[in-house]
């Protein structure tokens, strides 16, 4: 079997309303597919996170070291793009698209030996994952303090044992906003916040301490990524956990992050640090230093089906325990028209908990109908 074509696909779709984290506001949502093609027939599929014509143009640049390769030697494809690139590109776009190629590889080898990547992983660990609603974002109008708490109760609602929080928005309103979505999911349901880099760390400990009564499940990204320093010192402030690493990338970036122990969380993104070749040395590199894998995910349902196969494989946080701590899916519920219309069977919760796709290579299908409907 070898590799006939390499193809990317932008993907763009308006939202019915604009949406906004600490950093940014959004009234579109884009993806970045890659397309493998082999002249047995076969195709993967992957994703890649970021800047959707940047990794397409990573992806692009790439291609013509694939064709007529061996797909299934996964490993030393992604070692010599890394290799040819290491000079240019250690981190960011460049891992980026090399994410995307990695997973629409370990795609087609599940198709070619007829199995869920999961199976060449390893083995599963467990078939179904616990999710936890990522939402709760800023808006246009309203007063966020009722519709934060609706949408939040809403997840609860809807079996969601655990959701996310937006934070970043100054720390009064943060720590205001906190309470509220507290106050509204009650006790039993954890809850966790997520700051995007928007603080240095003098203000991301004065939050944490005004806001560690809500019994928060970890404070993410309280810093910017290349602070580890402030990482670090938030870390030895305050009770929450830390969490980060959705800006990291490769088994070099968090080797590094694991040594300084500045993070009791960390949560690479399978499209982005390097696609399951490479997160699956990383998990197994946490493991080692004793800290919590919770990956990052925030795209379409292959970059869901790629992290779902992952966590199959995961250990939990406490292997040893009688009474073990899983690893979760991030599942965002915010507006994403692309997210499950890409594929032909939508990776659904039900009160919460995933299903791991069981089919051959990422278990999902494409709708080649949404690739021309979303094209940008």
């Amino acid at each position: 079997m070898k590799i006939t074509s390499v193809r990317t696909h932008i993907l763009e779709a308006a939202l019915s309303q604009p949406f906004a984290y600490s950093r940014a506001w959004y009234d579109t949502r884009t993806a970045m597919v890659v397309e493998i093609e082999t002249d047995d027939g076969v195709t993967g599929w992957g994703e890649c996170y970021g800047p959707a014509r940047i990794t397409a143009a990573v992806v692009e640049g790439v291609a013509p070291w694939l064709v007529g390769e061996d797909p299934l030697r996964s490993d030393h494809l992604w070692q010599m793009i890394y290799a040819r690139l290491r000079d240019h590109g250690q981190k960011g776009v460049v891992i980026q698209g090399l994410s995307g190629i990695d997973i629409a590889l370990w795609d087609l080898k599940g198709k070619h030996f007829g199995v869920p990547c999961y199976r060449l992983l390893g083995g599963p660990l467990r078939t179904e994952v616990k999710a936890y609603a990522t939402g709760l974002y800023r808006r246009k109008s309203g007063d966020p303090r009722k519709y934060l708490a609706q949408e939040a109760a809403g997840y609860v609602a809807d079996g969601f044992s655990a959701v996310k929080l937006k934070v970043g928005f100054g720390i009064e309103e943060d720590a205001a906003m906190t309470h509220a979505v507290r106050d509204a999911i009650g006790d039993h349901v954890a809850l966790m916040v997520d700051a995007n880099h928007a603080y240095d760390a003098a203000a991301a400990i004065r939050l944490g301490r005004m806001i560690e009564r809500h019994d928060i499940g970890w404070f993410e990204e309280p810093v910017p990524p290349e602070d580890i320093a402030g990482y670090r010192a938030v870390k030895a402030a305050i009770p929450i956990p830390v969490a980060g690493g959705e800006c990291e990338f490769t088994r070099f970036g968090f080797r590094d992050l694991l040594v300084s122990r500045a993070i009791d969380v960390i949560q690479p993104d399978t499209c982005a640090a390097g696609g399951l070749t490479e997160c699956k040395k990383i998990a197994d590199m946490a493991e080692a230093f004793g800290v919590r894998y919770n990956p990052h995910v925030w795209g379409t349902g292959i970059a869901i089906a790629a992290s779902l196969q992952l966590l199959a494989v995961l250990p939990a946080h406490t292997p040893a325990s009688l009474n073990p701590v899983e690893p979760m899916l991030e599942f965002d519920r915010t507006e994403h028209p692309i997210r499950q219309a890409l594929l032909t069977k939508p990776i659904e919760h039900v009160r919460g908990i995933v299903n791991v796709p069981d089919g051959p290579g990422l278990g999902i299908e494409i709708d080649r109908k949404a690739l021309k409907r979303f094209a940008a």
